[in-house]
């Protein structure tokens, strides 16, 4: 069973994001709140630790997991050959419930699965988790789930479904959001909506427009 801890006072959150940190440095998975649902995560640079959070959801390597990072510039560390619409959409909604598809940096020494050398990259609004990515670096996270099932938006969910394969739970209470995020491929231009999410279209088109640029919609 995994540990969990709570959130409710400064010292419990301490203590909770000390415990989660060490735990991805030890290869085990974690449960996170996010600005959109909970989220089970590992080291995205320790591929068996990925390996194990793939096995725990039920996914095979054909559905990698995205990439959580603690600040913007953490994209041009993991990505490359981002466009210009693209960062005109970080700007505009990182920290949010916005994935971006991008060309991987070449020299990363990872795998997250089969990524057809592609990352997707998000930077969450949710203090909790933006304070356990800045001590353990890129965490590769999924929704805190088993694949099928509905995504977790308390740890209650999170440890029911995922409970015997985590070794901590950060529990900050229901999320914020409820929705995931919206996932965008930056890897064409136009660029399209690969999952429908917390972001519109028309919210995210709204600031591409004045750039001459649209996304597509696939879904």
């Amino acid at each position: 069973m995994s540990d969990r801890y709570p959130t409710s006072t400064a010292e419990e959150r301490e203590e909770a994001v000390e415990a989660a940190s060490l735990a991805v440095q030890r290869g085990d998975l974690v449960v996170i709140p996010t600005d959109t649902v909970y989220g089970v995560g590992a080291d995205a640079f320790d591929p068996a630790a990925v390996r194990g959070l793939l096995a725990a959801k039920g996914r095979g390597r054909e559905m990698p997991p995205p990439v959580l990072v603690s600040a913007t510039t953490t994209l041009d560390a993991l990505a490359t050959r981002v466009p210009a619409w693209a960062r005109a959409l970080v700007e505009e909604f990182w920290p949010g419930p916005l994935t971006l598809v991008c060309h991987q940096q070449t020299s990363l020494q990872w795998d997250l699965g089969d990524t057809r050398g592609t990352v997707a990259v998000r930077m969450p609004d949710h203090d909790v988790a933006l304070e356990v990515l800045e001590r353990t670096g890129p965490l590769a996270v999924s929704s805190a789930n088993k694949t099928g099932m509905p995504a977790a938006t308390d740890a209650d969910q999170a440890e029911e479904m995922l409970g015997d394969a985590v070794a901590v739970v950060v529990d900050a209470g229901e999320s914020p959001g409820g929705e995931a995020s919206t996932i965008i491929d930056c890897t064409a231009t136009p660029g399209r909506v690969l999952r429908r999410g917390a972001l519109s279209l028309d919210r995210l088109n709204e600031v591409l427009e004045p750039l001459g640029a649209t996304i597509t919609d696939e879904g």
